[in-house]
């Protein structure tokens, strides 16, 4: 069984989701479980899923077996359960990775909901109707089981939880992640999501998991968690120190990726049209709760910013110049800050706009504090490092209100945002329509991808 890798999607802005229209006679689920070297468990393994698949699965279903490079029988198991169940079909990949199985079956899949378990199925069967649902229902993009949630029970042990944990929280430290367990190798994703998706995704190994939901989070999809009851593998072949430490690269490159905006999250934004957010009350500004938290959250580290630098300039020049060039640095950074957090505006365009008009409202702040300076000298003389401090920080404040109302109303307006985020989506879908008119073949014409090949 020989296979290739399969061709890159165009990527595109997503529609809002709907509730899958789904013919009961139609393959709805494909489940995939890489396997590498798993002679002695797969049969028993895809046998038991079938049977509870058939049982208490409303829609119709496929199992893929995704074989990455096994050297033992497993590609013979595989190719016999292939023969002797209608819903099972064989995957050989030449190449070893379960990100890269993952990748290569899900991309040429045709079926509208996407999902993966690991062959020792450590998690309880009776989960993977609660996990699948949310996507059916048109309510989340992702789906995962979670070890870590308080009402899963799992029973493993101490090494294994201490690990899961702490990678847990190294990505809530480093990556923000707020999804609750990342390893847990029972997951579902909507197949338009992933068409859109698993091109940015880079790894090929573990850390796919961990990759896909990091950017899927981050563009702002829903990802939908379900508690599990997890019985741990004693015989499970993975390497723990050599996973944590592809792992652990993996977040650094990530977390550096999302650092410099080097990944295209905005194609993947979605519109919600239901969502309470969207609708305009009489008298009342959009958004203007969660932008006054934000803006008082990137002021306070801002005003952080500004003083130690202050602090730091003035030990080498006068109060003017060292306020000058601590105000100058900390207002571009709050500037961008501001753009990408508080007002929602992402993407390069109309970033050296954004800077320039920051840079007025900079000016403007200049003026208040160097007045203030220039006030306090005037009317006392020389005074103490500490009076200087006080008195800009007064002025500070001032200067923040009217930051917050300027950024609001003349350098992030609501028009300006949504001209953005119009432009993304727009030029997205020309992204598509382009792939479609050079020829880009449709999912369901890889159909032959999943017939074995002996």
């Amino acid at each position: 069984m020989t296979t290739t890798q399969p061709p890159d999607t165009p990527l595109g802005s997503l529609p809002p989701r709907e509730h899958l229209c789904l013919d009961q006679t139609a393959t709805v689920l494909d489940v995939v479980i890489p396997v590498y070297n798993e002679e002695a468990d797969l049969e028993r393994c895809v046998r038991r899923l079938h049977e509870h698949l058939a049982r208490t699965f409303p829609y119709g279903f496929r199992i893929t077996i995704a074989d990455n490079a096994s050297t033992d029988r497993t590609p013979e198991v595989a190719a016999r359960l292939d023969d002797a169940i209608d819903e099972v079909t064989a995957v050989r990949l030449e190449q070893k990775g379960r990100g890269r199985a993952l990748r290569t079956v899900w991309s040429l899949s045709e079926a509208p909901v996407l999902a993966y378990m690991d062959v020792d199925l450590s998690t309880d069967l009776n989960a993977l109707l609660p996990l699948v649902a949310p996507l059916i229902s048109g309510h989340s993009d992702l789906a995962i089981g979670s070890r870590l949630s308080r009402s899963a029970r799992v029973v493993r042990g101490p090494k294994r939880e201490f690990i899961s944990r702490t990678y847990n929280l190294i990505l809530r430290g480093s990556l923000a992640a707020r999804f609750s367990d990342a390893q847990c190798g029972f997951k579902a994703i909507r197949g338009d999501v992933a068409e859109r998706l698993l091109p940015m995704v880079e790894d090929t190994g573990w850390f796919f998991d961990t990759e896909m939901l990091v950017l899927a989070e981050r563009a702002g999809l829903r990802i939908h968690e379900v508690p599990v009851d997890w019985v741990d593998d004693p015989n499970s072949t993975v390497h723990i120190v050599r996973t944590a430490t592809d792992d652990l690269k993996g977040v650094w490159r990530v977390g550096r990726a999302l650092a410099t905006g080097a990944l295209p999250l905005d194609r993947l934004a979605r519109p919600f049209g239901d969502d309470p957010r969207d609708r305009e009350l009489p008298g009342v500004p959009g958004g203007l709760a969660r932008q006054l938290v934000g803006f008082c959250v990137v002021g306070g580290l801002s005003t952080l910013l500004y003083l130690g630098l202050y602090s730091l300039f003035r030990l080498g020049t006068g109060a003017q110049l060292a306020n000058a060039g601590a105000l100058l640095l900390s207002a571009m950074a709050n500037t961008a800050a501001n753009r990408r957090l508080t007002f929602g505006v992402r993407g390069r365009d109309r970033a050296v706009r954004h800077q320039a008009q920051g840079l007025v409202v900079f000016a403007i702040g200049l003026v208040l504090t160097s007045g203030s300076l220039a006030a306090l000298d005037a009317a006392s003389g020389p005074a103490s490092h500490g009076t200087e401090l006080a008195v800009l920080v007064a002025a500070n404040l001032a200067a923040t209100v009217l930051r917050f109302l300027l950024f609001r109303a003349w350098v992030f307006p609501d028009r300006e945002r949504r001209d953005v985020v119009e432009d993304v989506h727009v030029g997205a879908h020309e992204g598509v329509h382009e792939g479609v008119h050079e020829g880009a073949p449709p999912r369901d014409q890889n159909h032959d991808f999943f017939r074995s090949t002996r």
